[in-house]
């Protein structure tokens, strides 16, 4: 069973307990002592539930949740062994509980109880008007009339039949049977109600019942959907599991207010929007398959799918039936002048009641469009093009292809002069010129903008060729023959999500086209050449519509017929009405970082620690309209200043808000009809402990003190700067002492290096003395040598014993180290210890490459030749075991 509140918020008896849905979310409530809830009714602020041997009422806390109180408490000593409530009914303050067994009436003000216990059981009670009615098992029906029982009617036919429901009818009663119909109450004669639905009524098992506020009666079977019948016994629809309910097996019917139907069914919860503009066709089986064209023709509603071509007259409950030879896709179907033409995958054919006669038999055919000229002439697109049909004596014919342009042809629009304009999603669009007779292209152009793009498409509305894709509207310049962007209109695709480019121009002056949240179309303005464009919230999600072939078919002056990928539904536009809603904040929970959410009271403002700074909204619009989108805008005052963008989710969440007031203010919008309230919730984040009223007197008193210690601490350390001052004054005496002492000793450094360089000088000046010395006495000796003839051999000999003398190596070379030691002193120590194995001839070289000597300045100081010094340098290196990067006199001179 099922009941509904003040918020309209719905409530449903469940096995685990207390279900409650807003229309967003489902919470449930665990029935008192885990029993089942067998029953549940909504009267005043209390949501009364009879479960097993137990009965009471619930009630919402602050924070949004419900909580149980129990009636039976008191009188738990009344209720039989393994009793269950069923049923629950209310009159003025009293509120009954039915059991099989029992009447309990409880009086709400005294707190009381009346119990009636008939001999035969209980069946059910029933409320009619101001009437309390119940049923027995075998003996009729009876009345509550001052707290006790009396015989309204005890005939066969009340006895001997379980009654379902009772309604008020013609000053009588109406009552429903299980198995025999609908039965009159009247002057106390029974009689029967006939209906169209009697024999189907008879063979099914009725086991709820419900009268609805237009005067209809809804009834549900056990095994055979639902039936809902005019006032007059009409059958309006029967709907069964395949026309879209989950089961057959209907156990509960309620009329909420905003008279949707709610059935409880055997394995969930359906609600039928019987006041809805849209009609569902849904093909549970996949016989139809996915629709993508359709066509009222001669009171045949004809539907073309990926399956082929099926039909069936039009508002009546037949099931469709196949047209034989359209096995196939059916891309569309087109009404001219009588004929209804079906563009297949296999070619076109004229369709006539249930027979398809091909027409054309080439590659498949996307659309039609009327010859601009010659109305005996219609022009479709292919496969592999365009082509022409041609009406001749009456007979329909394929005439010619117009060669030339072989490209797929499934969205051209027609212009002056011969020309033609073709989209193609993957190379773009085409402007083409035909001669005259349409059988060739005398022109052809590509266009690159606008781009090509994909789910996009070119319709002609108003003699104005408008394409649309991802990138936007763009609108034909007639003169210039090129496409401009609109950005007016492009501006759609901006606020809602694209979807297909898939434009529909209908026979109403209606140019349609669907974008994600909507389903669109551009009608001419009043007073202005300017489009106005219109919105149905009804988003891409539930629509089912295969993306790129959306299709929408005016039926009739407004109502269209919009397929899906299992069936399609009708839409009456003039029946659009998205009523203005009460949105409600349903629940608040605020947390600690990371911390666990906790419910917070939504009755009374709010005041959170500065820790619980993270919180949570949830809000809801009790809208249960299944092709009703709403979608909410926030906004937080005190730390917003604008309302959030539109968006369909019912939750909004704050973390990390600083200390301070705010104002959480919600608000809906279901189509283009905003929420009549704004719903709000102000709350205060407290400030952290550290900026609290006490803590500033602290920090005061804290300044106080610091300012003392610091006018303390300042006096004492401009006296310590003070000393500091004198103390740094005696060490700049001694520092420029020291920088005194430390000139003389640079003075003096300065002079032991020009002493230095001096004796280097001299030594260099000494050196070369004796290698050109020893160079010259080596060229008088080597003179000597060759003139040296007969008896002045002796005396040539002698000076040459003279020279050799004086150029002896060793004489030079101590006279050459004595010099070099007191230029150099650690030089020769210094390389001796570095180098152990080295001769005195290497300490020699070594002395010589200090100086930077070359290896020709070397050679006389040596009496060697250049080729031999060469040779000494290179065995100095192997035993220095010098690298071959190194150079020999480079790390001479380091060292």
């Amino acid at each position: 069973m099922m009941s509904q509140d003040k918020d309209h918020f719905m409530y449903f008896a469940n096995n685990g307990g207390l279900l409650e849905y807003n229309g967003t979310a489902w919470t449930l409530y665990p029935s008192p002592n885990e029993t089942i809830i067998r029953s549940v009714k909504v009267i005043g602020e209390r949501i009364y539930t009879g479960c097993y041997m137990e009965f009471g009422y619930w009630t919402r806390n602050e924070d949004g949740s419900l909580s149980y109180t129990s009636l039976s408490e008191g009188i738990r000593d009344k209720i039989l062994d393994d009793e269950q409530f069923w049923n629950i009914a209310q009159y003025d303050h009293w509120v009954i509980f039915q059991s099989l067994n029992q009447i309990f009436i409880y009086d709400t003000q005294k707190k009381t109880y009346n119990i009636l216990k008939p001999d035969t059981g209980v069946n059910k009670i029933f409320r009619v008007g101001n009437r309390i009615l119940y049923q027995t098992f075998g003996t009729g029906l009876y009345e509550i009339e001052n707290g006790v029982s009396k015989v309204v009617n005890n005939t066969p036919q009340l006895t001997d039949n379980k009654i379902i429901s009772i309604y008020p009818y013609n000053e009588g009663l109406l009552i429903q049977t299980q198995y025999n119909g609908l039965l009159e109450l009247k002057n106390n004669t029974i009689t029967h109600w006939d209906t169209d639905a009697d024999s189907e009524l008879k063979s099914s098992s009725i086991y709820s019942g419900q009268k609805l506020s237009d005067g209809s009666f809804a009834l549900g079977t056990v095994s055979n959907g639902i039936f809902i019948l005019s006032p007059q016994g009409k059958v309006r629809y029967h709907i069964t599991q395949n026309k879209g309910l989950s089961n057959n097996t209907a156990l509960s019917l309620f009329e909420d207010t905003d008279k949707n139907l709610w059935i409880g069914l055997d394995n969930g919860i359906n609600c039928i929007n019987l006041q809805s503009a849209v009609r569902s066709f849904v093909d549970d089986t996949g016989f139809l398959g996915t629709v993508y064209a359709s066509a009222l023709y001669n009171n045949h509603l004809y539907i073309g799918t990926n399956q082929g071509l099926f039909y069936k007259t039009y508002n009546s409950e037949e099931e469709f039936r196949f047209v034989p030879g359209t096995k196939g896709q059916v891309w569309s179907l087109y009404q001219y002048e009588g004929t209804l033409f079906c563009g297949h995958d296999s070619g076109t054919f004229i369709i006539n009641g249930g027979q398809a006669n091909l027409l054309f038999n080439g590659s498949g055919t996307w659309k039609f469009e009327p010859h601009p000229t010659d109305s005996n002439k219609l022009i479709q697109g292919n496969y592999y093009g365009l082509s022409i049909l041609e009406k001749v004596n009456g007979s329909w014919k394929f005439k010619n292809k117009i060669t030339g342009f072989d490209y797929s042809s499934r969205y051209f629009a027609l212009s002056g002069n011969n020309e033609i304009y073709v989209s193609h999603e993957y190379k773009g669009v085409f402007r083409i010129k035909a001669d005259n007779n349409y059988t060739r292209i005398t022109d052809f152009e590509a266009y690159k903008t606008p781009a090509k793009g994909k789910n996009a498409s070119l319709s002609r509305f108003n003699n104005t060729i408008y394409y649309a894709s991802k990138e936007g509207l763009f609108v034909l310049n007639n003169k210039t023959k090129q496409f401009e962007k609109n950005e007016k209109l492009s501006k759609l695709f901006n606020h809602d999500e694209y979807m297909s480019g898939k434009l529909t121009a209908d026979k109403s002056d209606r140019l349609w086209f669907f974008t994600k949240n909507y389903i669109n179309y551009f009608s001419p303005g009043k007073l202005n050449a300017e489009l106005k464009h219109n919105a149905i919230a009804i988003p891409s999600s539930l629509t089912n519509s295969m993306l790129g072939f959306e299709n929408i078919t005016q039926i009739k002056d407004n109502i269209y017929l919009v397929g899906t990928t299992d069936g399609y539904y009708t839409l009456n536009i003039n029946e659009l009405n998205f009523k203005s809603n009460t949105i409600t904040i349903t629940g608040i929970t605020n947390n600690v970082l990371n911390g666990k959410p906790s419910p917070v009271t939504i009755q009374s403002d709010g005041e959170f620690k500065y820790a619980e700074n993270n919180l949570t909204f949830l809000y809801t619009v009790p809208e249960y309209n299944k092709y009703a989108n709403t979608e909410f805008q926030y906004m937080l005052e005190g730390m917003q200043n604008d309302w959030s963008e539109w968006n369909n989710k019912p939750i909004t969440t704050f973390k990390n808000l600083p200390a301070g007031t705010y104002t959480f203010k919600v608000r809906a919008k279901t189509g283009s009809s905003l929420s009549v309230n704004t719903a709000s919730y102000t709350f205060v984040i407290l400030k952290p402990w550290y900026a609290t009223n006490l803590a500033v007197v602290i920090y005061i008193i804290l300044a106080f003190i610091a300012a003392f210690l610091i006018n303390r601490a300042y006096k004492n350390y401009y006296q310590r700067q003070s000393e500091k001052l004198i103390e740094e004054n005696n060490r700049l005496l001694e520092i420029k002492e020291l920088e005194k002492e430390q000139e003389l000793m640079k003075i003096k450094n300065e002079q032991l290096q020009q002493d230095f360089e001096s004796k280097n000088r001299e030594l260099a000046a000494s050196t070369m003395n004796l290698i050109k010395k020893n160079e010259l006495l080596s060229l008088i000796k080597d003179d000597l040598k060759k003139t040296g003839t007969g008896g002045a051999d002796k005396n040539i000999k002698s000076v040459i014993t003279t020279i050799n003398k004086n150029i002896n190596e060793d004489d030079t070379w101590d006279m050459f180290k004595d010099a070099f030691n007191n230029a150099d002193k650690d030089f020769l120590k210094k390389v001796k210890s570095v180098h152990p194995s080295l001769t005195p001839n290497d300490l020699r070289l070594c002395a010589y490459l200090r100086l930077n000597l070359s290896s020709k300045e070397i050679a006389p100081l040596l009496n060697i030749s250049v080729r031999s010094v060469e040779i000494k340098r290179y065995r100095l290196r192997k035993k220095m075991e010098l690298p071959h990067e190194l150079g020999l006199v480079e790390y001479i001179l380091s060292l």
